[in-house]
Parts: C-alpha cells; structure tokens; sequence
C-alpha cells in the first residue's frame, strides 16, 4: 500500500499576546555575558507533515519549528539551537524523543514556570512538548543516551486494515510468519558493522550494539517490531526490517539476514521499507551521576 499522503500546509505560531516582537530581547552583548543553562525537552510529534528532524532551508522540519517557537516563547532575538538524541528521517514518528538546548540563564529564568504552557499554545498540533526543564549535571541529548528503542508497525490481516491506523502502519498483503522473522533477528543481536543494513556517510562509523529485535502481534493483531540499540545509523531501522519481511513471507530462510550482515555491504534485495510505519518510542539514560562519563564513553571511535 502506499504511503500516508504527506501534509503540506506550515501550521503557523499559534496567536499569543505574551509573545509581541517588541518583547523580544535584542541586545545580543546582555545575552552573551548571561550565565548558560542547560534545559532538557522531551517530545512528541506526527512525522508525516515534517521532512525529518534536522532543519533544512525551505523545508518545514521538527527542529526548524521548535527551535523558531522555543525562540519566541523564551523572548530570545533568535531560534534556539537543538542537539537531539534521534535525527528522524521524513515521515518518520516519535513519542519519545529527547532534545536540550543551552539558554540564557535569565532568559530561562524569566519564561520557566510558564514555558511549557505556552509552547503547547505556540507549537502546531502535529508536535507536542511534553515536559521541559533543567537537565542533570553533564546531561547530553545525544551522547549521553544508553539507548533508543523504535517500533514498527505492519498489518498482515487485510480483514483487519484499519483506515484510521494508516498513517503509521505499513500493510503488508500477505501473512507473515512472527516466529521466523523473530529466528532471524535473534542471529543479527550484539556489536557489529551493520554497513550492510546502512547508508554510507563520510567518516561515520557504521558499528552499533543491537540490544533487542523482536516481533509480537499487538491487542489487534498488528505485528509490531520493537528494535533497540546504543545508536542507529541512517536507514539502519528501515533496512533491517525489509530485510526480515522476506523471511516472514517465506521467501527467504532465518539465516538470510545474517549473511547480508556478514558481506557488510549493501545488498538490493533489502528493500528500505517506508517511513511511516516508524516511531521513536524511547530514549533511556543513566542515572544523573553517571551522565558526564556515559557522554564520554559513547564519543569513543568505534573499530
């Protein structure tokens, strides 16, 4: 089935009297020599009407919106820069995501108590700020993580296609074996190059720790794939699930995926899946003390 039709209408700012542009500090010399604060954001968002999360010129984006709306709501004289723990692809949903922000300290200060108010009037309905704050001491959105858990989402049942779910299920025409699918995955668990289930970028590693990857039907029958690693690469999600439907369809045996892991490079049998179907669900860190030294760790160059 096709994917969702994307949506193109830009919501704008919501109307809010408290957010006039003569209240917006211009003194860029008072900003600098405020103390910096650390604020960590944690939100949620329907990918379908965003071309992914990094900004990008001419594109409506999550961090275009929110780092324009955190802007205005804090009274700064220009968007707030972001540092994620997972840069979505276009299409791609989130419950779970994480992001932080550096700010003024009295700029902070100033609009704190009321801040998440106000974003939930300023932001569009498509994303949602869910809790906003003060991060712990050496907190990175990034590197400090342990781990991102994604799920996928495909119906196998054509008596079962709900029309209302389709924004975020992929339907597959034809049953799928759970048990094979889940034979195969448990062969491609541990530290490996994932280069074969990967995009290529430029002095990016393509080693990651896969944690968790398994299916199970939901309360509707829904076969929902939960993946978790310490990090993904580009495609990395997508790939592995398109390379696990042929199993589940008996087309491929259990040790298919396995062996296009081990030739570490990209195979044209391993259909990217679509986006859609796709949601950040998670994001899970160390306890506040061990924050600095997770970041730390997870900056090393993996070989």
């Amino acid at each position: 089935m096709a994917d969702a039709p994307r949506l193109t209408d830009d919501t704008a700012l919501t109307d809010d009297a408290a957010l006039t542009d003569d209240a917006v500090l211009t003194d860029d010399a008072v900003l600098a020599e405020d103390p910096v604060v650390r604020v960590r954001i944690d939100l949620s968002y329907d990918g379908t009407g965003f071309s992914g999360w990094a900004a990008q010129p001419e594109r409506r984006t999550v961090e275009g919106v929110l780092s324009e709306t955190l802007g205005h709501v804090l009274r700064l004289p220009a968007a707030v820069r972001l540092t994620v723990a997972g840069r979505t692809d276009a299409g791609v949903h989130a419950r779970g995501q994480v992001a932080h922000a550096d700010l003024p300290a009295g700029a902070w200060a100033a609009q704190a108590d009321a801040a998440l108010r106000r974003l939930a009037r300023a932001l569009p309905p498509d994303l949602r700020v869910r809790a906003i704050g003060i991060a712990p001491e050496g907190f990175d959105a990034r590197f400090s993580a342990l781990w991102r858990r994604y799920a996928y989402r495909i119906g196998d049942d054509p008596a079962r296609a709900d029309p209302l779910r389709r924004y975020d299920t992929l339907w597959n025409p034809r049953p799928l074996d759970l048990g094979a699918m889940n034979e195969a995955a448990a062969l491609l668990l541990g530290e490996h190059d994932f280069a074969a289930f990967c995009r290529k970028r430029e002095g990016a590693t393509t080693v990651r720790a896969l944690r968790r990857l398994d299916w199970e039907r939901d309360a509707d029958g829904v076969a929902v794939g939960c993946v978790v690693a310490d990090a993904f690469c580009h495609n990395m999600v997508r790939a592995l699930v398109g390379a696990l439907l042929p199993v589940g369809a008996g087309s491929r045996p259990p040790s298919w995926p396995a062996q296009v892991l081990a030739a570490a490079v990209r195979d044209p049998a391993v259909r990217v899946v679509p986006p859609h179907a796709l949601s950040l669900e998670e994001v899970r860190y160390p306890e506040p003390g061990q924050l600095a030294a997770r970041a730390l760790a997870t900056r090393r160059v993996r070989t």
